[in-house]
C-alpha cells in the first residue's frame, strides 16, 4: 500500500511519485501510469497528482503528451528541459513574480514589526536548513526550504488571509520557485538575499525588511528573464 492520505500532501506526493518511477523500474521513453491510476495508488486528489506531474514536467522527469499520456524522460536532459520550460513560460513567471512583489515586501515589513524570539528562531532554522541543503547540492530540498522561508514570513504577520494566500501560491504556483532556483547562480544569491531579509526582521527594521524582500524578488525575476533570453 502506497497510500499517503495521512501525510502532508504538499511535501509527500511529489516524492512518492518519484519513488514509484524508481521502484517500478520505469525507463526513459516508457509510458507512465495515468493520473487516475496514480490517484488510486496514492489515495489523494486528482489536483494533487496534477500539481506533482506539472512539477515533474518542469524539472525534466516526465513529459506529458495530450491524449497520449505521461512519459518518462531521460534525466540527463533535465537542464535543457528546465531552460526550455522557462523560455516557453516567461510571461507566466513574470506574472507570478509581479504578484509576489506587490504582496511580499509589505508582508516582510509587517513581519519585522511583529517578530518575536520564537518566530525569529523558526525563520533562522529554516534559513540554516536552506544553507545545508544548498551545500549538499540538493536543489529539490532547497526549493522547499525557500518556499517555507517565505511562508514563515507570511505567518509572522499574524494575518490569516495573507498566510493562506502564500500557502496557496507556494503549493499551486510553485513553478516560480522551481524556475528561479534552477537558473545559474540564483541559489547562491538567494542565500545572501534571505540573510538580508532575516537580519532586517530580526532587528525589527520594517523599512529594511521591505526593501530586502523587494530586492530579492526583483533579482529572481531578472534572473529568469536573463536566463530565457540566453537560450
Amino acid at each position: 500500500m502506497r497510500s499517503i492520505k495521512k501525510e502532508r500532501l504538499s511535501e509527500k506526493v511529489l516524492d512518492a511519485i518519484k519513488q514509484i518511477i524508481i521502484e517500478d523500474k520505469f525507463e526513459p521513453g516508457s509510458k507512465f501510469y495515468s493520473e487516475n491510476k496514480l490517484t488510486q495508488m496514492l489515495e489523494v486528489s486528482r489536483s494533487s497528482i496534477r500539481e506533482a506531474i506539472r512539477i515533474l514536467e518542469v524539472t525534466g522527469y516526465v513529459e506529458v503528451h495530450q491524449g497520449k499520456g505521461i512519459f518518462i524522460k531521460d534525466k540527463s536532459e533535465e537542464e535543457s528541459t528546465i531552460k526550455q520550460w522557462v523560455v516557453d513560460n516567461t510571461e507566466l513567471l513574470k506574472e507570478h513574480f509581479e504578484v509576489r512583489i506587490l504582496i511580499e515586501p509589505q508582508a516582510a515589513m509587517k513581519a519585522a514589526e511583529k517578530a518575536n524570539p520564537q518566530s525569529i528562531n523558526k525563520l533562522k532554522q529554516c534559513y540554516d536548513k536552506f544553507c545545508i541543503d544548498f551545500e549538499n547540492g540538493d536543489t529539490s530540498l532547497a526549493i522547499k526550504d525557500d518556499s517555507q522561508f517565505h511562508q514563515l514570513i507570511a505567518e509572522m504577520t499574524s494575518n490569516r488571509t495573507l498566510s493562506i494566500l502564500m500557502k496557496t501560491m507556494s503549493q499551486t504556483l510553485n513553478e516560480g520557485w522551481i524556475a528561479s532556483l534552477n537558473t545559474p547562480g540564483r541559489l547562491d544569491q538567494t542565500i545572501f538575499e534571505h540573510k538580508e531579509i532575516l537580519s532586517a526582521i530580526e532587528n525589527n527594521d520594517p523599512k529594511q525588511a521591505k526593501a530586502a524582500m523587494k530586492n530579492h524578488l526583483n533579482n529572481a525575476l531578472n534572473s529568469i528573464q536573463k536566463y530565457s533570453k540566453e537560450f
